[in-house]
């Protein structure tokens, strides 16, 4: 098999579509960047939710979201002070974010929230009663019965989710419900 050289002509036009191609993809990042960078948001609102007007006799909904107006970085719990609740300028914005105070204030993140950025519902969880390692109350009720014991979480937790501790007297480890109060009672085997 013999190695033929391209023709110069052929190597320019492939050398223009590159350059074209090339042009094309930077142009396309840009206008994403550009999209993007809209999607934080401008302007405040006095409201959450949804609103509407009318523009040229079309009717366009006006939607608010809540932005934080300081980085707030995982584990935090949210404030707020650290919010401000703004109109939805990007029509393409769309997923699950935070678009009413009640939605955000008191809960703690799970990644870090930018500054003048959306807030993503999904990157938000309720606060632990309980840590991973640090003492606690179990409580074990059986009608006029009630025994507690000290005990050590193996896994954090909120109110009402179910967990496993080990009681620190006997080593056995039990699961119960976390209560609001910060103990845990625990269910019958």
């Amino acid at each position: 098999m013999m190695f033929r050289p391209m023709n110069r002509l052929r190597k320019e036009g492939l050398a223009a579509r590159f350059v074209q191609s090339a042009t094309r993809r930077l142009l396309a990042t840009m206008l994403c960047a550009a999209a993007f960078s809209t999607m934080t948001i401008t302007g405040a609102s006095g409201q959450a939710g949804s609103q509407s007007s009318i523009q040229n006799g079309a009717r366009t909904a006006s939607k608010t979201a809540v932005i934080p107006t300081e980085t707030i970085y995982p584990g935090q719990t949210i404030e707020e002070t650290h919010l401000q609740v703004v109109a939805v300028t990007n029509p393409d914005l769309s997923g699950d974010y935070a678009s009413g105070l009640d939605q955000v204030v008191g809960k703690v993140t799970n990644r870090t929230l930018l500054a003048g950025r959306v807030i993503f519902v999904a990157g938000l969880r309720e606060p632990y009663a309980v840590e991973r390692g640090k003492a606690v109350r179990i409580v074990y009720s059986n009608g006029s019965l009630t025994i507690t014991a000290g005990g050590s979480p193996l896994d954090n937790a909120a109110v009402g989710d179910l967990i496993r501790i080990r009681n620190t007297d006997s080593g056995m480890i039990v699961s119960g419900t976390v209560m609001a109060d910060g103990t845990v009672h625990v269910v019958a085997k």
